[in-house]
């Protein structure tokens, strides 16, 4: 590419200028912004410590150099010290002619490629998936797509949260209540069966506390003392030392729900290599405790339970088993970290989970540090915002969260409403309509969330996901339905032929649209160096509105010159390549017409 090649020609300049050999480290390159005259940037001045000069002579005498080292170079200029290099036309024309054929490029070159484990989804099997879900899925599907297309071994898992406090929540209310509710929970959903009765615990205990905050106890003591979630700690004992009846129940609640999120990630084009079960992990995680235990690294009170003192690291003092021997939340995630570390022997291990859990991995790397395990040092937490409703925030205890099936199923009529009335489904079946609203509405909502980036907390709004005129999904599908259009409409005319144009001159549309397309690997090598693709995701908006801008500018079918209607042409099909793999990486599937 060339940008490596100013690279090192940069370095033979200060080299033969100052007698100064530089590390490529030193010498930075950059796309000209669009307000300057050219296609790269030489930031000039960490040489002047070289040169002894001015920054705008230092600039002229590197431009000078470079000019006659690149003859690919037309001309420069110089604005405050940044020297702006323009290329010749021939230079874009044979990377259109040379790059536009290469089914890989994009692909960035990865000296040392590793492994890596990436964990999302994790739900729990006490409710279906909602909003929350969505995002954390998008995030980390999109990631290991990244960093798999950028050369990486990647794994996808889930580790689904099968086991605990929170799920013999559900069950005890359906031991509970589920006779009295029979005829109403005829056909529902296994995910959302048991985030009905999930509800239903959680009312019912809520209740419970007021009545003994009523009779003289406090919040914390009617929590603790509530009759419901003394029943679920029972509930919990029971199923860890494999009471049948209780194991029983576990397991047929396990099941339905289990089938549910199957359903929902089918529609989100969600896939895992393998799956972890907290109720298997759980207990390779009480060995590690036990053993911890006995070399001191943890310490047991008088109650029985075991802990890990971390005050000394910034922390706190951390739960590892309860008094009655249950094990919580971290002691399976050291488990399946120990298990992972087993089965991959990866480079690298990334947790997709909410800001809401920092502290909680913050103490995981710290205890998996104590125990000396590999995997201390290469744990990632992919932390991201939360996301909300344009009417605020989702509390799932309360019911009030925006389920995915639901959210998936508005996103199609939401679509399939704004495709009618623009009149995009003129002379299409039923089946082809409906293909086209699906694609349109996992486009809107897949590109909304993964447009922004990772850390920040966002609001998700369904109408305007679906804007055709906005930053979204569906603009960037119809950019390449209009392209694909144009290819259906040249197929087998004169302008579908090739030619050679490295006589042509190029306008600033069609210039200005390849410099966008060149820039592809460096958005996908920095989308996969941050694990962002907001990168992406915003960069490929940018290309199609980029095209849009050609589009009108830059007739192809009207073109009276044969030549320059082709070369239009295969600029607008090497975009749709482009716009057709960066939205594979997002999960988003291109529609052919509308």
């Amino acid at each position: 590419m060339i940008h490596q090649h100013i690279i090192k020609s940069t370095i033979k300049a200060i080299d033969t200028l100052y007698g100064v050999v530089v590390e490529e480290k030193t010498v930075s390159v950059q796309k000209t912004r669009k307000e300057f005259t050219g296609d790269f940037t030489l930031v000039v001045f960490p040489f002047l410590k070289y040169s002894k000069k001015q920054p705008d002579t230092t600039a002229k005498e590197i431009g000078t150099f470079l000019s006659v080292e690149i003859p690919l170079i037309e001309r420069f200029n110089i604005i405050n010290g940044f020297l702006n290099l323009e290329l010749k036309d021939a230079y874009w024309i044979q990377f259109l002619m040379t790059e536009g054929q290469n089914q890989s490029f994009g692909t960035p070159i990865i000296k040392n490629p590793i492994t890596y484990v990436v964990e999302y989804s994790s739900p729990n099997t006490n409710k279906p998936l909602h909003l929350g879900h969505i995002r954390n899925n998008l995030l980390g599907q999109s990631v290991s797509e990244i960093l798999a297309f950028s050369g990486h071994k990647v794994f996808r898992v889930n580790l689904v949260n099968d086991r605990g406090i929170h799920i013999c929540k559900s069950m005890l209310a359906w031991q509970k209540w589920s006779h009295e509710n029979q005829e109403s929970d005829k056909g529902m959903k296994g995910d959302h069966l048991a985030g009905k009765y999930y509800v239903m615990f959680e009312n019912e205990y809520r209740k419970q506390i007021e009545d003994l905050k009523n009779k003289g106890k406090s919040e914390d003591q009617a929590k603790e003392e509530a009759p419901l979630i003394n029943e679920a700690r029972e509930l919990l004992r029971l199923w860890e030392d494999k009471d049948i009846a209780t194991r029983s129940l576990w397991q047929k609640m396990n099941d339905m729900v289990f089938k549910g999120f199957d359903v929902t990630y089918e529609k989100l084009g969600i896939s895992f290599d393998k799956t972890y079960y907290e109720s298997e992990t759980y207990l390779e995680g009480k060995k590690i405790v036990e053993n911890g235990l006995k070399s001191g690294i943890f310490y047991q009170k008088p109650d029985n339970s075991v802990w890990i003192d971390l005050t000394t690291d910034g922390l706190d003092e951390k739960l590892l088993l309860r008094a009655d021997g249950t094990s919580v939340y971290i002691t399976q995630d050291l488990g399946t970290a120990f298990q992972r570390y087993d089965d991959y022997k990866a480079d690298k291990y990334l947790y997709v989970v909410g800001n809401e859990q920092n502290y909680h991995f913050d103490i995981l790397k710290q205890i998996l540090l104590k125990l000396k395990s590999p995997v201390a040092g290469n744990l990632f937490h992919l932390s991201y915002g939360m996301v909300e409703l344009p009417d605020g925030k989702m509390k799932s205890r309360e019911g009030k969260v925006v389920d995915a099936d639901d959210l998936i199923e508005e996103m199609f009529f939401t679509a399939k409403k704004q495709t009618e009335s623009l009149g995009k489904i003129e002379g299409f079946s039923e089946n082809e309509a409906n293909a086209l609203f699906h694609k349109l509405s996992m486009g809107a909502l897949k590109y909304f969330i993964l447009k922004v980036d990772p850390k920040k907390n966002m609001v998700f709004n369904p109408e305007e996901s679906i804007d055709f005129n906005g930053n979204t999904g569906p603009f960037i599908q119809y950019a390449y339905v209009r392209i694909m259009s144009i290819v259906r409409k040249t197929e087998n005319t004169e302008i579908s032929k090739s030619y050679d144009f490295s006589k042509l001159n190029m306008n600033h549309n069609e210039k200005s649209l390849l410099k966008l397309i060149y820039s592809f690997p460096e958005i996908i090598q920095d989308a996969a160096e941050t694990l962002s693709p907001a990168l992406l995701a915003n960069y490929l908006y940018d290309l199609a509105k980029e095209f849009n801008q050609y589009y009108h500018e830059c007739p192809i079918i009207k073109e009276a010159q044969v030549e320059k209607a082709a070369l239009r042409l295969h600029i607008s099909v090497f975009c749709a390549g482009i716009l057709k793999k960066g939205m594979a990486l997002l999960g988003i599937e291109m529609p052919d017409k509308m």
